[in-house]
Protein backbone atom coordinates (compact mmCIF):
# COMPACT_ATOMS: atom_id res chain seq x y z
CA UNK A 1 0.00 0.00 0.00
CA UNK A 2 1.06 3.45 -0.63
CA UNK A 3 2.49 5.64 2.11
CA UNK A 4 4.33 9.57 1.93
CA UNK A 5 7.38 7.72 2.97
CA UNK A 6 7.40 5.71 0.01
CA UNK A 7 6.29 8.66 -2.18
CA UNK A 8 9.11 10.75 -1.04
CA UNK A 9 11.71 8.11 -1.29
CA UNK A 10 10.22 7.94 -5.30
CA UNK A 11 10.38 12.36 -5.15
CA UNK A 12 13.99 12.52 -2.93
CA UNK A 13 16.06 12.12 -6.41
CA UNK A 14 14.12 14.99 -8.51
CA UNK A 15 16.04 18.51 -7.59
CA UNK A 16 14.56 22.41 -7.69
CA UNK A 17 16.10 23.46 -11.06
CA UNK A 18 18.18 26.65 -9.87
CA UNK A 19 19.29 25.12 -6.38
CA UNK A 20 20.32 21.92 -7.69
CA UNK A 21 19.12 20.73 -3.76
CA UNK A 22 16.21 17.97 -3.29
CA UNK A 23 12.64 19.42 -2.98
CA UNK A 24 11.90 16.84 -0.21
CA UNK A 25 14.95 17.80 1.25
CA UNK A 26 14.00 21.52 1.04
CA UNK A 27 10.60 20.61 2.42
CA UNK A 28 8.83 21.63 -1.01
CA UNK A 29 6.59 19.04 -1.49
CA UNK A 30 3.59 20.41 0.32
CA UNK A 31 -0.16 19.18 1.52
CA UNK A 32 0.69 15.76 0.41
CA UNK A 33 -2.52 13.32 -0.09
CA UNK A 34 -2.17 9.69 -0.89
CA UNK A 35 -5.46 7.64 -1.16
CA UNK A 36 -4.91 4.04 -2.39
CA UNK A 37 -3.14 4.24 -6.06
CA UNK A 38 -3.82 8.39 -6.10
CA UNK A 39 -1.29 11.11 -4.89
CA UNK A 40 -2.30 15.09 -4.84
CA UNK A 41 0.19 17.17 -3.98
CA UNK A 42 1.70 20.65 -4.23
CA UNK A 43 5.11 21.72 -5.38
CA UNK A 44 6.79 24.93 -3.97
CA UNK A 45 9.00 26.35 -7.28
CA UNK A 46 11.49 29.08 -6.95
CA UNK A 47 10.47 30.25 -10.05
CA UNK A 48 7.31 29.22 -11.93
CA UNK A 49 7.83 29.25 -15.30
CA UNK A 50 6.27 27.41 -17.73
CA UNK A 51 8.86 25.21 -18.99
CA UNK A 52 10.50 24.96 -15.74
CA UNK A 53 7.06 23.63 -14.60
CA UNK A 54 6.83 21.17 -17.50
CA UNK A 55 10.07 19.54 -16.84
CA UNK A 56 9.21 19.03 -13.27
CA UNK A 57 5.77 17.79 -13.79
CA UNK A 58 7.09 15.12 -16.36
CA UNK A 59 9.68 13.62 -14.14
CA UNK A 60 7.49 14.28 -11.07
CA UNK A 61 4.87 12.01 -12.71
CA UNK A 62 7.05 9.37 -14.59
CA UNK A 63 9.10 8.61 -11.12
CA UNK A 64 5.47 7.92 -9.09
CA UNK A 65 4.47 6.21 -12.38
CA UNK A 66 7.28 3.76 -11.96
CA UNK A 67 6.21 3.62 -8.07
CA UNK A 68 2.77 2.24 -9.08
CA UNK A 69 1.09 5.87 -8.27
CA UNK A 70 -2.24 5.42 -11.21
CA UNK A 71 -3.35 9.25 -10.52
CA UNK A 72 -1.51 12.00 -9.94
CA UNK A 73 -3.27 15.49 -9.12
CA UNK A 74 -0.20 18.34 -9.01
CA UNK A 75 -0.49 22.01 -8.03
CA UNK A 76 2.63 24.81 -8.69
CA UNK A 77 3.41 27.40 -6.77
CA UNK A 78 6.20 30.04 -6.45
CA UNK A 79 8.05 30.40 -3.07
CA UNK A 80 7.63 33.06 -0.82
CA UNK A 81 9.94 35.65 0.11
CA UNK A 82 10.26 33.89 3.10
CA UNK A 83 11.24 30.41 1.73
CA UNK A 84 13.46 31.73 -0.80
CA UNK A 85 15.69 33.02 1.96
CA UNK A 86 15.68 29.97 4.39
CA UNK A 87 16.36 27.85 0.85
CA UNK A 88 19.55 30.36 -0.35
CA UNK A 89 20.61 30.65 2.71
CA UNK A 90 20.79 26.89 3.54
CA UNK A 91 22.72 26.52 0.51
CA UNK A 92 25.61 24.17 1.84
CA UNK A 93 29.15 25.94 1.58
CA UNK A 94 27.93 29.21 1.88
CA UNK A 95 28.30 30.17 5.67
CA UNK A 96 31.80 31.79 4.95
CA UNK A 97 32.73 30.58 9.11
CA UNK A 98 30.10 33.21 10.12
CA UNK A 99 28.35 31.98 12.95
CA UNK A 100 24.86 32.50 13.22
CA UNK A 101 22.52 35.02 15.85
CA UNK A 102 20.52 33.37 18.57
CA UNK A 103 17.57 34.45 16.17
CA UNK A 104 19.03 32.42 13.15
CA UNK A 105 19.63 30.23 15.84
CA UNK A 106 16.27 30.22 16.90
CA UNK A 107 14.35 30.40 13.36
CA UNK A 108 16.28 27.82 11.69
CA UNK A 109 17.09 25.49 13.89
CA UNK A 110 20.36 23.53 13.26
CA UNK A 111 22.96 25.20 15.19
CA UNK A 112 25.11 23.13 17.52
CA UNK A 113 24.16 22.78 20.95
CA UNK A 114 21.49 25.22 21.58
CA UNK A 115 17.67 23.94 21.95
CA UNK A 116 14.76 25.20 20.33
CA UNK A 117 12.73 27.36 23.07
CA UNK A 118 9.51 26.37 23.95
CA UNK A 119 6.62 27.03 21.56
CA UNK A 120 4.99 28.75 24.62
CA UNK A 121 7.89 31.41 25.46
CA UNK A 122 7.39 34.35 24.30
CA UNK A 123 10.83 34.55 22.57
CA UNK A 124 9.63 31.81 20.22
CA UNK A 125 8.58 34.50 18.05
CA UNK A 126 5.00 32.27 17.83
CA UNK A 127 2.35 34.16 17.11
CA UNK A 128 -0.69 33.01 18.82
CA UNK A 129 -4.35 34.07 17.80
CA UNK A 130 -7.07 32.72 19.49
CA UNK A 131 -10.56 32.76 17.54
CA UNK A 132 -13.78 33.21 19.83
CA UNK A 133 -17.27 33.71 19.88
CA UNK A 134 -20.27 34.41 22.45
CA UNK A 135 -22.15 31.68 20.79
CA UNK A 136 -22.25 28.41 18.64
CA UNK A 137 -23.22 28.37 15.09
CA UNK A 138 -21.51 31.36 13.93
CA UNK A 139 -19.17 29.97 11.97
CA UNK A 140 -16.28 30.05 14.08
CA UNK A 141 -14.56 27.04 13.09
CA UNK A 142 -15.26 28.01 9.56
CA UNK A 143 -13.43 31.38 9.97
CA UNK A 144 -10.73 29.60 12.22
CA UNK A 145 -9.78 27.18 9.06
CA UNK A 146 -9.89 29.02 6.01
CA UNK A 147 -7.50 31.91 7.85
CA UNK A 148 -5.04 29.47 8.70
CA UNK A 149 -5.06 28.09 5.44
CA UNK A 150 -5.24 31.75 3.55
CA UNK A 151 -1.73 32.00 6.10
CA UNK A 152 -0.37 29.45 4.57
CA UNK A 153 -0.77 30.64 0.77
CA UNK A 154 0.89 33.74 1.82
CA UNK A 155 3.75 31.58 2.63
CA UNK A 156 3.89 31.43 6.75
CA UNK A 157 4.24 28.17 8.75
CA UNK A 158 0.79 27.95 10.39
CA UNK A 159 0.07 25.51 13.57
CA UNK A 160 -4.04 25.15 13.97
CA UNK A 161 -4.80 23.56 17.26
CA UNK A 162 -8.70 22.86 17.67
CA UNK A 163 -9.27 23.50 20.95
CA UNK A 164 -13.16 23.65 20.69
CA UNK A 165 -12.82 20.14 22.97
CA UNK A 166 -16.46 19.05 23.47
CA UNK A 167 -17.66 20.36 19.79
CA UNK A 168 -14.00 19.56 17.49
CA UNK A 169 -15.06 19.69 13.91
CA UNK A 170 -11.34 20.98 12.17
CA UNK A 171 -10.34 17.37 11.25
CA UNK A 172 -13.99 16.89 9.59
CA UNK A 173 -13.88 20.42 8.11
CA UNK A 174 -10.43 20.06 6.43
CA UNK A 175 -10.92 16.56 4.83
CA UNK A 176 -8.11 15.06 7.00
CA UNK A 177 -8.48 11.66 7.08
CA UNK A 178 -5.31 10.81 8.71
CA UNK A 179 -4.27 10.70 12.58
CA UNK A 180 -1.05 12.36 13.64
CA UNK A 181 1.90 9.94 14.21
CA UNK A 182 4.49 9.27 17.30
CA UNK A 183 8.41 10.42 16.66
CA UNK A 184 10.37 9.26 19.44
CA UNK A 185 7.55 10.01 22.14
CA UNK A 186 6.90 13.33 20.52
CA UNK A 187 3.36 13.66 18.92
CA UNK A 188 4.06 14.52 15.13
CA UNK A 189 1.01 17.23 14.13
CA UNK A 190 -1.11 15.89 10.37
CA UNK A 191 -0.34 18.83 8.22
CA UNK A 192 -3.13 19.57 5.31
CA UNK A 193 -3.15 22.84 2.97
CA UNK A 194 0.31 23.68 4.41
CA UNK A 195 -0.94 23.83 8.28
CA UNK A 196 0.14 21.91 10.80
CA UNK A 197 -3.30 20.57 12.70
CA UNK A 198 -4.18 18.70 16.51
CA UNK A 199 -7.98 18.16 17.44
CA UNK A 200 -9.36 16.07 20.00
CA UNK A 201 -11.07 14.72 17.34
CA UNK A 202 -8.00 12.77 15.85
CA UNK A 203 -8.41 10.51 19.59
CA UNK A 204 -12.04 10.05 20.02
CA UNK A 205 -13.45 6.82 17.96
CA UNK A 206 -16.71 6.72 16.30
CA UNK A 207 -17.59 10.46 17.40
CA UNK A 208 -18.35 9.80 20.84
CA UNK A 209 -19.31 12.60 23.14
CA UNK A 210 -16.26 14.16 25.04
CA UNK A 211 -17.46 13.54 29.07
CA UNK A 212 -14.79 15.31 30.77
CA UNK A 213 -14.72 17.99 33.31
CA UNK A 214 -12.47 21.32 33.20
CA UNK A 215 -9.07 19.96 34.73
CA UNK A 216 -9.09 16.93 32.50
CA UNK A 217 -9.59 19.65 29.52
CA UNK A 218 -6.52 21.96 30.42
CA UNK A 219 -4.58 18.51 30.18
CA UNK A 220 -5.14 18.04 27.11
CA UNK A 221 -4.84 21.21 25.77
CA UNK A 222 -1.25 21.59 27.85
CA UNK A 223 -0.87 18.07 26.10
CA UNK A 224 -1.33 20.03 22.50
CA UNK A 225 1.49 22.47 23.29
CA UNK A 226 3.68 20.26 25.62
CA UNK A 227 3.59 16.79 23.56
CA UNK A 228 3.54 18.00 20.10
CA UNK A 229 6.29 18.42 18.06
CA UNK A 230 5.05 21.79 15.75
CA UNK A 231 8.82 22.36 14.21
CA UNK A 232 9.46 25.69 13.19
CA UNK A 233 5.93 28.21 13.17
CA UNK A 234 5.03 31.92 12.14
CA UNK A 235 1.46 31.45 13.80
CA UNK A 236 -1.02 29.34 15.67
CA UNK A 237 -4.27 29.41 15.67
CA UNK A 238 -6.86 28.37 18.24
CA UNK A 239 -10.23 27.55 17.87
CA UNK A 240 -12.01 28.31 20.98
CA UNK A 241 -14.87 26.80 22.34
CA UNK A 242 -18.34 29.25 22.16
CA UNK A 243 -18.56 31.52 25.32
CA UNK A 244 -16.25 32.32 28.63
CA UNK A 245 -15.33 28.65 30.16
CA UNK A 246 -13.15 26.57 31.16
CA UNK A 247 -10.69 25.99 27.69
CA UNK A 248 -11.02 30.28 27.09
CA UNK A 249 -9.72 30.81 30.46
CA UNK A 250 -6.71 28.03 30.16
CA UNK A 251 -5.82 29.64 27.32
CA UNK A 252 -6.08 33.26 28.40
CA UNK A 253 -3.57 31.68 31.08
CA UNK A 254 -1.30 29.55 29.37
CA UNK A 255 -0.21 32.08 26.18
CA UNK A 256 -0.84 35.88 27.70
CA UNK A 257 1.07 37.37 24.73
CA UNK A 258 -1.96 35.50 22.63
CA UNK A 259 -4.17 38.01 20.65
CA UNK A 260 -7.84 37.22 19.59
CA UNK A 261 -10.04 37.61 16.44
CA UNK A 262 -14.26 37.31 17.12
CA UNK A 263 -16.38 36.08 15.04
CA UNK A 264 -20.14 37.50 15.31
CA UNK A 265 -23.05 37.74 12.78
CA UNK A 266 -24.67 40.48 12.26
CA UNK A 267 -27.70 39.51 13.95
CA UNK A 268 -27.62 42.30 17.33
CA UNK A 269 -28.20 39.28 19.65
CA UNK A 270 -25.24 37.56 18.31
CA UNK A 271 -23.04 40.51 18.60
CA UNK A 272 -24.26 41.02 22.01
CA UNK A 273 -23.32 38.01 22.82
CA UNK A 274 -19.77 37.73 21.53
CA UNK A 275 -19.17 41.14 23.14
CA UNK A 276 -18.92 39.35 26.73
CA UNK A 277 -15.99 36.77 24.91
CA UNK A 278 -14.21 40.32 23.51
CA UNK A 279 -14.69 41.58 27.30
CA UNK A 280 -12.61 38.92 28.20
CA UNK A 281 -9.79 39.25 26.20
CA UNK A 282 -9.48 42.87 26.79
CA UNK A 283 -10.27 42.61 30.88
CA UNK A 284 -6.80 39.57 30.38
CA UNK A 285 -4.65 42.09 28.75
CA UNK A 286 -5.03 40.16 25.49
CA UNK A 287 -5.05 42.28 22.07
CA UNK A 288 -8.15 42.24 20.26
CA UNK A 289 -7.30 41.84 16.58
CA UNK A 290 -10.42 42.45 15.06
CA UNK A 291 -14.02 41.19 14.48
CA UNK A 292 -15.25 38.98 11.22
CA UNK A 293 -18.38 39.20 10.79
CA UNK A 294 -20.13 35.93 9.14
CA UNK A 295 -22.95 35.30 7.22
CA UNK A 296 -22.78 39.02 6.76
CA UNK A 297 -25.95 38.51 3.58
CA UNK A 298 -26.27 36.28 0.86
CA UNK A 299 -25.55 37.04 -2.28
CA UNK A 300 -27.92 36.01 -5.36
CA UNK A 301 -25.36 34.13 -7.98
CA UNK A 302 -28.02 35.04 -10.60
CA UNK A 303 -28.53 38.58 -10.32
CA UNK A 304 -25.82 39.51 -7.83
CA UNK A 305 -28.50 41.48 -5.11
CA UNK A 306 -27.15 41.19 -1.35
CA UNK A 307 -30.11 40.07 1.22
CA UNK A 308 -28.95 40.98 4.89
CA UNK A 309 -31.51 38.14 6.08
CA UNK A 310 -29.39 37.95 9.49
CA UNK A 311 -29.83 41.44 9.92
CA UNK A 312 -27.33 44.39 9.30
CA UNK A 313 -24.58 46.35 11.43
CA UNK A 314 -23.49 43.74 14.26
CA UNK A 315 -20.31 43.59 13.28
CA UNK A 316 -19.40 46.70 12.97
CA UNK A 317 -21.24 47.78 16.76
CA UNK A 318 -19.39 44.97 18.27
CA UNK A 319 -16.29 46.18 16.92
CA UNK A 320 -16.85 49.87 18.07
CA UNK A 321 -17.58 48.24 21.32
CA UNK A 322 -14.17 46.71 21.78
CA UNK A 323 -12.43 49.56 20.06
CA UNK A 324 -11.18 47.75 17.70
CA UNK A 325 -11.68 47.39 13.64
CA UNK A 326 -13.87 45.25 11.34
CA UNK A 327 -11.63 42.63 9.68
CA UNK A 328 -14.21 42.00 7.38
CA UNK A 329 -18.00 40.60 5.99
CA UNK A 330 -17.98 37.04 4.99
CA UNK A 331 -21.10 35.92 2.89
CA UNK A 332 -23.20 33.30 3.48
CA UNK A 333 -22.83 30.35 1.81
CA UNK A 334 -20.82 27.24 1.43
CA UNK A 335 -17.25 26.01 -0.90
CA UNK A 336 -17.79 24.88 -4.34
CA UNK A 337 -15.75 21.85 -3.74
CA UNK A 338 -16.47 18.35 -5.29
CA UNK A 339 -16.17 15.05 -3.20
CA UNK A 340 -14.29 13.59 -6.67
CA UNK A 341 -11.49 16.31 -6.07
CA UNK A 342 -8.28 14.41 -5.04
CA UNK A 343 -7.92 17.41 -2.49
CA UNK A 344 -11.38 17.74 -1.15
CA UNK A 345 -12.12 19.30 2.03
CA UNK A 346 -16.15 20.27 2.88
CA UNK A 347 -15.05 23.96 4.47
CA UNK A 348 -12.04 25.26 2.40
CA UNK A 349 -12.64 27.84 0.60
CA UNK A 350 -10.70 28.03 -2.96
CA UNK A 351 -7.99 30.83 -3.16
CA UNK A 352 -9.52 32.46 -6.53
CA UNK A 353 -12.78 32.14 -5.24
CA UNK A 354 -14.52 35.36 -4.26
CA UNK A 355 -14.67 34.43 -0.25
CA UNK A 356 -11.25 32.75 -0.32
CA UNK A 357 -10.31 35.99 -1.84
CA UNK A 358 -11.90 37.80 1.73
CA UNK A 359 -9.65 35.16 3.52
CA UNK A 360 -6.84 36.20 1.84
CA UNK A 361 -7.29 40.03 2.59
CA UNK A 362 -7.81 38.99 6.08
CA UNK A 363 -4.43 37.05 6.47
CA UNK A 364 -2.66 40.24 4.82
CA UNK A 365 -4.19 42.42 7.64
CA UNK A 366 -3.13 40.43 10.36
CA UNK A 367 0.38 39.76 9.06
CA UNK A 368 0.28 43.52 8.54
CA UNK A 369 -0.72 44.10 11.98
CA UNK A 370 2.30 42.02 13.21
CA UNK A 371 4.94 43.80 11.21
CA UNK A 372 3.87 46.65 12.65
CA UNK A 373 4.70 45.74 16.15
Amino acid sequence: MLSKEHIQAALRPIAEPKLKRSLVELQWIRDMMVKEDRVSLTVVCLEKDEETQKLLEREIRDRLADAGVSHVHLRFREASEREREEAVGEQPGEAGGKEPSDEEVLRKGHAAGLEKLPILDPKSGVKFIAIASGKGGVGKSTVTVNLAVALARRGQRVGLIDADIYGFSVPDMMGIEEVPNLDEGAIIPVERFGVKVMSMGFFIQENNPVIWRGPMLGRMLRQFFSDVDWGELDYVLLDLPPGTGDVALDVHQMIPHSSEIIVTTPHATAAFVAARAGAMALKTNHEVLGVIENMAYYECSACGQKDYIFGRGGGARLAETLHTGLLAQIPLGAPDNHPAEPDFSPCVYKQDSTVGRIYDDIALQVINKYAKD
